[in-house]
């Protein structure tokens, strides 16, 4: 600021000048000096401009990464590793109908497009906050209706001129930095979109991963209910003919046929419930409902052997929520200074440029042109309280923004420590629960050798098949359970989702951006 005071008086003196004749310029200090050209002097003004904003400060904290507490290794993970964040998705999920219904989604997906639009239009404005530092210049053509009337002149009027042009320039001097802190905050909320857009591809990607793999668990459920309903119509066959031979009771069959009707009602459930995922598939991925095309059953799909996570520290380099949270603060941070630049006087660099004469016929000879040149000023008076509450306001956000921030962070490790404790703990339970399977399936093989020896009823038999279909449909689920949270890991340690089908917004031109 003490540099930009030094030398304010001859750079307002020698920018005034640019806009008169050099013949005009009182000051012998400055004649000798001044351009004589017009495009010269158009450059020096250029020059002495962008002094101003090189000399001045822009007002208000300059943003810093807020320090957090980051833990060296999660809790579950004391070795370090190539994290399968580095990953890309096609690597991951082998499965190749999944895949392609992953890209039909990056490429039809609604909420994607609405997303991806409201990146290009944060682009426009940041354009538009660009634009705030090139002087504002309007042409204007004007014919005033003085002069002669019916062949008299009008009393009291003035000698006209017929026509004049003029050119008018207005270019505020971002001395206090105003314009510089809502660019960086225009600048930053481009990022947090941007961050925003690949928060939606990571979630509409692991949600189709989502929706893929609870498709397919309902259908080897549903294998199992239909095979449960075939053996129950065999066991209500078979107890219609011991019934009217005398050999059990009514009561048996009528428990028999409680069972196959429950068997049904899961068959009926299960169907409901694989069309409503087909159609929500359809949705992801841009479509009317419609069937959806499968590959690989549910056993069949490959799980990682190992699963690294790698440092939790990447979370704060890869993350897109935490990234976006980040721009946000670094907005509401650049908007302080904003708020209190505004508080302070504008200064704007004025000038008036065009021809005008007497007579239509002499407006293009020599002498013909005018110039006029200043400064404008334009301070607060009346609404400086309501500015000071506006800047108090800003502060305000920021402080909510931060506490976003570091909120944010806790989440993501949380996720990731669930998700995390959800693959160890499922992959044991799955292991467990197949043990218990092949238990209740030599169990029901003994029953049936049992009721066929005659040593036991058939309730037995009932009892061994009804335990074998819960585990086999618990089994499914937690095989589901274990490739969801492999796909819960990838998204929480903000995976390579983007390397196809997503758009890469375009560099944009970020302005002068000084911090005194």
């Amino acid at each position: 600021m003490s540099l930009y005071l030094k030398f304010s008086d001859q750079l307002f003196a020698m920018a005034a000048s640019i806009f008169t004749h050099p013949a005009e310029v009182s000051d012998s200090r400055y004649r000798a000096s001044l351009p004589t050209k017009p495009e010269h002097r158009q450059s020096l003004l250029l020059l002495l401009c962008s002094s101003l904003l090189v000399t001045s400060c822009a007002m208000g904290p300059d943003y810093s990464r807020p320090q957090v507490d980051v833990a060296q290794n999660y809790r579950l993970t004391p070795t370090e590793g190539r994290s399968i964040a580095n990953l890309p998705w096609w690597e991951l999920l082998k499965d190749k109908k999944l895949q392609l219904l992953i890209d039909q989604a990056l490429q039809e997906n609604k909420d994607l497009k609405q997303t991806t639009a409201s990146v290009e239009e944060l682009q426009a404005r940041l354009r538009i906050s660009n634009m705030d530092f090139i002087p504002d210049v309007n042409i204007e053509g004007n014919a005033p209706a003085l002069g002669t009337m019916g062949g008299f002149s009008r009393p009291g009027f003035p000698t006209p001129y017929n026509y004049f042009g003029q050119t008018i320039l207005n270019w505020e001097l971002d001395i206090w930095g105003r314009l510089r802190r809502a660019n960086e905050a225009a600048r930053a909320d481009l990022l947090a979109h941007e961050e925003n857009r690949r928060a939606v591809v990571l979630t509409l990607v692991s949600s189709v991963a989502q929706s893929y793999f609870d498709l397919l668990q309902f259908d080897m459920q549903l294998d199992i209910a239909h095979h449960a309903l075939s053996s129950w119509d065999e066991s209500i066959a078979i107890s219609r003919a011991q019934l009217q031979g005398g050999l059990i009771s009514r009561l048996d069959l009528d428990q028999f046929e409680a069972e196959r009707a429950r068997a049904a009602a899961q068959v009926a459930e299960l169907e409901r419930q694989i069309v409503q995922k087909e159609n929500e598939l359809s949705v992801l991925t841009g479509k009317n409902p419609t069937p959806v095309l499968r590959e690989q059953s549910l056993n069949e799909q490959l799980i990682p052997p190992e699963i690294p996570a790698g440092l939790p520290s990447e979370l704060l380099q890869r993350r897109p929520d935490i990234l976006q949270a980040e721009q946000t603060l670094r907005a509401a941070t650049a908007r302080i200074g904003a708020a209190k630049a505004a508080r302070f006087p504008r200064i704007s660099l004025t000038g008036f440029l065009g021809l005008s004469s007497p007579a239509l016929s002499s407006l293009l000879d020599s002498g013909s042109e005018f110039g006029v040149g200043g400064f404008g000023l334009a301070a607060p008076l009346l609404n400086s309280q309501s500015l000071g509450f506006e800047q108090r306001a800003a502060e305000a956000q920021a402080r909510q923004a931060l506490a976003k921030y570091e909120q944010t962070i806790l989440v993501a490790f949380k996720e990731v420590e669930d998700s995390l404790v959800a693959i160890r703990t499922a992959n044991e339970q799955y292991k467990a629960q197949q043990a218990q399977v092949e238990a209740l399936t030599s169990a029901l093989q003994t029953a049936e050798l049992r009721y066929q020896g005659g040593i036991t009823s058939y309730v037995d038999v009932l009892l061994a098949k009804r335990k074998l279909f819960d585990a086999e449909s618990a089994l499914t689920a937690t095989r589901r359970l274990h490739l969801i949270s492999i796909v819960q890991l990838y998204k929480a340690l903000g995976g390579g989702w983007l390397a196809e089908g997503a758009n890469t917004p375009l560099p944009v031109s970020t302005g002068p951006l000084h911090n005194g």
